[in-house]
C-alpha cells in the first residue's frame, strides 16, 4: 500500500472500503475506480426552480476569490453553470470538462463552451484556478495539484472544495455519510490532509471556510436520512433523475423533513469548530 496522496504519510486499513493516514488523517478508497458511466446523470430535476438558489451559491463561491482580476480556469465544470456565473461577475472565465453530457448541457443550457477532457488537457496561464468538489475523485490528486501550479501566473490564487472527512456528519453517518460517495470519490481528505497537500506543491493557504451552505446543512441532513431508508441519498438520487420518485424512501425523506432547519444551525456549530460537513480552501502559489 503506497503512502497517503495528501501528506506522504503511511496509510492502515481502517475498514474494508478505506484505508487511512495515521498522520493526517485522509483516506483513500480501496475499491477500482468506476468507468465513465458512474459519472453520467440526466437533467437534474427542479433545475429550474432552484436556479436562484444556485446562483446565489455561485456568487458566493466566487465571493472567496475577492474581485474578479482577469483569467479564471474552472477544472470539472460540470454544466458550466460557474463559468457562466464567473463571467458575469466580470472574470475571463472557461472551464474544461471530461463528461460529453456536461459539455454539450454546458453549451444548450449556459451558453457556454467547456473544453472537454480531464486535468491533463488543461493550459494556458490563469489569474484563478478552481477545483470544486474534484480532488475527491482523483487517485492522484497530488498530480492534480502540481498540474494546477503549472497552470496559474504567480501569485494566482487556487479554490478548492472538498468533503471534509474530520466532520461531525462524517462521524455520524459513517458508511451512510452522504459525502462518502464510494467508490466515486477516490481521496477523503481532512482540512490537515488539505493543508498538507498544498503546501507541498508550494501553495500558502490564505483562508479555510467550513461554513458552507452551498453542501453542509444538505449534507448533515441527508446523512441523518440515510439511516432511516433503504436508498442511500435517495432524495439527491432522484433530484438526479437516479432513483425513482415512487419509493418507500419519498414517506421516509417526508416524514424528516421539519429536521433540516436543526441541520442548518447545528453546521453553523460545527463549522466553528472547524468541524463542517465539507471545507473550502483559498491558496496562493507562493513563488
Amino acid at each position: 500500500m503506497s503512502g497517503c496522496p495528501a501528506c506522504g504519510g503511511p496509510l492502515r486499513p481502517a475498514s474494508s472500503a478505506l484505508a487511512r493516514c495515521s498522520q493526517c488523517g485522509t483516506a483513500v478508497t480501496l475499491a477500482p475506480a468506476p468507468g465513465p458511466e458512474a459519472y453520467e446523470s440526466g437533467s437534474p430535476r427542479l433545475a429550474r426552480l432552484v436556479a436562484p438558489v444556485l446562483a446565489r451559491f455561485d456568487r458566493r463561491r466566487l465571493s472567496l476569490l475577492g474581485s474578479p482580476r482577469g483569467s479564471l480556469l474552472d477544472i470539472g465544470a460540470g454544466r458550466g453553470r460557474f463559468v457562466a456565473a464567473a463571467r458575469a461577475a466580470g472574470w475571463a472565465a472557461t472551464g474544461i470538462e471530461p463528461s460529453e453530457r456536461g459539455v454539450s448541457a454546458a453549451a444548450s443550457v449556459y451558453g457556454v463552451d467547456l473544453q472537454r477532457g480531464g486535468i491533463d488537457a488543461a493550459s494556458g496561464t490563469h489569474d484563478a484556478v478552481v477545483l470544486w468538489h474534484v480532488l475527491e475523485h482523483l487517485d492522484d490528486p497530488s498530480a492534480a495539484i502540481a498540474r494546477v501550479a503549472s497552470l496559474l501566473a504567480p501569485g494566482g490564487r487556487l479554490l478548492v472544495g472538498v468533503p471534509n472527512l474530520a466532520s461531525v456528519q462524517a462521524s455520524i453517518g459513517r458508511e451512510r455519510w452522504y459525502h462518502l460517495d464510494l467508490p466515486r470519490h477516490r481521496t477523503h481528505f481532512t482540512p490537515a490532509g488539505l493543508r498538507a497537500l498544498l503546501e507541498r506543491h508550494g501553495f500558502a493557504v490564505e483562508l479555510e471556510q467550513h461554513a458552507l451552505l452551498e453542501h453542509n446543512p444538505f449534507g448533515l441532513w441527508q446523512t441523518i436520512v440515510n439511516r432511516f431508508t433503504t436508498t442511500r441519498s435517495w432524495l439527491f438520487s432522484a433530484l438526479k433523475r437516479d432513483a425513482p420518485l415512487v419509493h418507500r424512501d419519498a414517506l421516509v425523506t417526508l416524514v424528516l423533513l421539519p429536521f433540516a432547519p436543526l441541520c442548518l444551525l447545528a453546521e453553523r456549530a460545527f463549522a466553528a469548530l472547524g468541524r463542517g460537513g465539507t471545507i473550502a480552501v483559498v491558496a496562493r502559489l507562493d513563488v
